[in-house]
């Protein structure tokens, strides 16, 4: 292939790959079959190039690294062989734990290649914004009318589900929210008018009224500590923020009279949850999964592990608290444990678990780096988005599970392009051709 014909071809990669990511985000919401097809397409166009351009250099950023020898670690604990208690669950967990690696590498291309331009993280973030739009002004279109646009009425705990027809619109908005409003929000105050300041407080003030509304507890929790991290690292947006946050607990306290079906769900379910946690569905699905991990230190149950062996009586232990003899029996056996480290320590044994761990600490590393001194909006917004993703202590989906899965990948491979490129960071990729 001459060189003409070389750089024709990568330029030609560049942007198929552009494409699919930006519609991505898009896909995640209504279409996650075609956003999973999305992200292969990415993956291809950037492994295409690699070859072509000899240059596999992103293997050796520590997040990849530690990313790969998790998976790895899994995928052993996974291979169907039970004459040494390995992959008990069959071959079908292994083969999806070979596919999840496109996760990693569709989060390695967006840092390295397709993101490598401004304007192409500017088109990223303006999809996310118009996500953000639709899924909160969905919410409040179903808030006032009864039912969203698609006649989804609320769910059956009085939930908004926005523009799904299940209640979904929380854990989404909430990794998404800090990114697109934070940089507005600064920007606006940095005008120093008064038109600009009051948009800036409405901004922030909507976005956790909304998520106060949909009524999901850990995602409302999870965005109200995002927005600390963003106050402690923001100067500028300290006053918004607590402003943002006392009016929020004034809305909460309103609830009863505002929407009753908020203050039950996330004041008195919650409330009660949490004063008998250990004997709670949670609770019980936690201890579970750690007698689980407990009887099988060193491989764990392989990759799915929860769901098919959560019923095997031979896990069946009391609950932490003792209240409950079986531990719940096989009615707790839910497809997944509900937490991303309980999850590591099922299907991988404690060498998993730490692998996980130090996957987690090497993403956020990067991410964190100079945002104490020179705390750029956006990228704190995304720092934040990351780390309530992969913060210990919260109920979550599965690791992999589109469509949250997508949407980790997908900011932490934009989180880490602006960690690199922002601020004319020299270009250490050898392609040479431009994704835009």
């Amino acid at each position: 292939m001459n060189s003409l014909s070389s750089a024709a071809t990568l330029v030609w990669l560049d942007r198929t790959a552009l494409i699919a990511t930006l519609l991505t985000p898009l896909l995640l919401m209504h279409g996650h079959a075609v956003a999973d097809g999305l992200i292969g397409v990415t993956v291809l166009c950037f492994l295409l190039r690699c070859a072509l351009v000899r240059d596999w250099s992103w293997l050796r950023a520590p997040w990849v690294r530690f990313g790969l020898a998790w998976w790895g670690w899994l995928v052993l604990c996974s291979l169907p062989i039970p004459t040494l208690e390995l992959g008990l669950g069959g071959p079908g967990p292994f083969v999806l734990t070979l596919a999840n690696l496109r996760f990693l590498v569709f989060a390695a291309a967006l840092e390295h290649v397709v993101l490598r331009e401004p304007q192409a993280r500017r088109w990223l973030w303006q999809v996310l914004a118009a996500c953000v739009i639709w899924i909160a002004g969905s919410s409040l279109i179903q808030f006032t009318f009864g039912r969203n646009l698609f006649g989804f009425p609320p769910g059956g705990d009085g939930e908004l589900t926005g523009p799904f027809g299940m209640p979904r619109a929380a854990p989404p908005l909430s990794r998404i929210l800090l990114p697109v409003v934070l940089p507005l929000a600064a920007g606006w105050l940095a005008k120093r008018r008064p038109a600009s300041t009051v948009a800036a407080y409405m901004l922030l003030l909507g976005g956790i009224c909304v998520m106060v509304l949909i009524g999901q507890r850990m995602p409302m929790l999870l965005t109200v500590f995002g927005l600390l991290v963003a106050g402690l690292l923001l100067r500028q947006l300290r006053p918004v923020v607590v402003t943002t946050l006392v009016v929020g607990m004034v809305f909460l306290a309103a609830s009863p009279v505002i929407s009753p079906p908020t203050y039950y769900r996330l004041v008195e379910k919650f409330s009660a949850q949490m004063g008998h946690f250990a004997s709670s569905d949670y609770g019980q699905v936690y201890a579970r999964a750690f007698e689980m991990g407990r009887q099988n230190p060193w491989t764990g149950v392989g990759y799915d592990g929860y769901r098919h062996f959560c019923a095997n009586p031979v896990y069946f232990r009391p609950t932490f608290d003792g209240a409950i003899a079986n531990g719940g029996g096989a009615a707790i056996c839910y497809q997944h444990p509900h937490n991303f480290y309980a999850q590591a320590l099922v299907e991988g044994g404690f060498p998993g678990l730490i692998l996980f761990d130090l996957f987690a600490i090497a993403c956020l590393l990067p991410l964190a780096r100079h945002l104490w001194r020179e705390p750029d909006p956006l990228r704190v917004g995304l720092f934040a988005a990351i780390l309530i993703q992969v913060w210990p202590l919260a109920s979550t989906s599965a690791f992999y599970s589109m469509p949250m899965g997508g949407w980790f990948f997908l900011l932490l491979g934009w989180a880490m392009a602006e960690s690199r490129w922002r601020g004319g960071a020299e270009n250490r990729w050898r392609g040479g051709a431009s994704p835009a």
